[in-house]
């Protein structure tokens, strides 16, 4: 088999899977490890994927900062922040994760409905300046400017205070068999306490999250209880989320 003929396999294995492992390619193509790892180490150069220890992971685009952000998909976020917050309940601690879908929940939350909103970002925190029906619990810690998000010890430990009814959980990407994963460790690891502290969690998702893989896991896909998506989807792109045990409202 040609090396170009490899290396589109092992394209078309990312794509498909979300990983490639080098010991698995090489077996498939009746070739030696070595080979695998040589045509890996070439496309990485070459910008085509992200090594890893034994296989390879999909590049992953980087994301423009927040204030960037504000304005990408802005309809369709309206759209997945409604979905969210029809979910929720008068009285529930609702835990929002930073970003700029769950500021879009945190703006069509009803109108005088009482709740009590925990979150770690200021900028969410801001959107309840003038609801004062709405109690906000706000965690510090390490401010993390690219999300605008608080992480760290100190918000750990604030964190292990409460016990929110809900959690809308952002990430930058979600697939079936990889699960739930994000761009920074750091965050990864925040994304994870606080999901760990929910009774139950829902993951909002843009079109282009779908199926997808970031560099660093925040959990299985089994962890949360929903994931909410844009209407049109093709449900064979949603059947393994299901399958998995996972509610997903369109």
């Amino acid at each position: 088999m040609l090396g170009s003929q490899r290396r589109t396999h092992i394209l078309e294995t990312l794509k498909r899977e979300g990983q490639a492992l080098a010991g698995v390619l090489a077996r498939e193509l009746d070739v030696s490890e070595d080979t695998i790892r040589r045509d890996m180490r070439d496309m990485a150069a070459n910008g085509l994927i992200k090594r890893v220890h034994g296989g390879a992971l999909p590049v992953s685009p980087e994301l423009p900062d927040f204030t960037a952000r504000r304005s990408v998909a802005s309809a369709e976020k309206a759209a997945l922040g409604a979905r969210a917050a029809a979910l929720v309940k008068p009285g529930q601690m609702v835990f929002l994760d930073g970003g700029t879908t769950t500021a879009e929940i945190a703006r069509q939350l009803p109108r005088g409905m009482a709740l009590t909103v925990a979150t770690h970002s200021p900028t969410i925190a801001s959107e309840f300046e003038h609801r004062p029906e709405v109690e906000v619990i706000l965690i510090g810690g390490r401010l993390y400017k690219h999300s605008m998000v608080a992480v760290g010890a100190q918000a750990m430990a604030a964190i292990d205070t409460i016990r929110p009814d809900i959690f809308f959980l952002g990430v930058t990407a979600v697939h079936p068999g990889l699960g739930l994963t994000t761009g920074d460790f750091e965050e990864a690891a925040i994304k994870r306490h606080i999901l760990q502290a929910s009774a139950e969690a829902y993951v909002p998702v843009t079109e282009e999250k779908i199926d997808a893989i970031s560099p660093c896991r925040i959990a299985p896909i089994e962890a949360i209880a929903g994931l909410i998506v844009p209407a049109g989807i093709d449900e064979e792109r949603l059947s393994p989320y299901r399958e998995a045990g996972v509610t997903v409202v369109a």
